[in-house]
């Protein structure tokens, strides 16, 4: 990737960024666990106006738009002090998502937003980054080969997933 990525602060007059970017490169890439194909009990939870606003106003959470030359193809939300297991919150921090436009897929990016997610979390004096993936599919072959470990399983709780789509991995980077 030749391009410069770089993760912008969402700021309250980007909201309607993050949001529009978020549903979509979500639909892009996760229809498939959701029965009928309805991914509305996710974005319902993540990405509309209010539940959005509250978040900006959590010290404990981070909203990013990823952007490439100026242009966003992503978004990413990180919870700062995140407790997993042993883990403690001061150490850990939980990259809880990490989407990209399916059209910017493949290109590096993702694995230069990993990199600059970890990068923050040193800045931080974190020791771990981790985050959820669904136990089939590309994701969780990216981030083995970007270092993650797999540390335990997981499910995805959401009501209208799909019973078959549910497994998920919980991963883990040391820093």
């Amino acid at each position: 990737m030749k391009n410069k990525v770089v993760l912008e602060l969402v700021q309250k007059d980007t909201v309607g960024t993050y949001i529009e970017v978020g549903q979509q490169s979500y639909c892009e890439h996760y229809l498939h666990l959701w029965e009928n194909e309805d991914s509305s009990p996710y974005l319902q939870s993540s990405f509309i106006h209010d539940v959005v606003h509250k978040e900006l106003e959590d010290s404990n959470v981070i909203l990013f738009l990823v952007k490439t030359e100026n242009i966003p193809v992503g978004i990413v939300k990180l919870i700062l002090d995140q407790e997993l297991d042993e883990i403690s919150a001061k150490d850990a921090l939980l990259a809880q998502k990490i989407y990209l436009l399916k059209s910017f897929s493949g290109l590096g990016i993702g694995k230069k937003v990993l990199q600059l997610i970890e990068g923050f979390a040193k800045n931080l004096q974190k020791k771990v980054v981790w985050l959820d993936t669904m136990q089939k599919g590309k994701p969780i072959h990216f981030y083995l080969k970007n270092g993650y470990k797999i540390k335990k399983e997981s499910e995805l709780k959401l009501p209208g997933a799909k019973a078959a789509e549910r497994p998920m991995w919980i991963l883990t980077k040391q820093l």
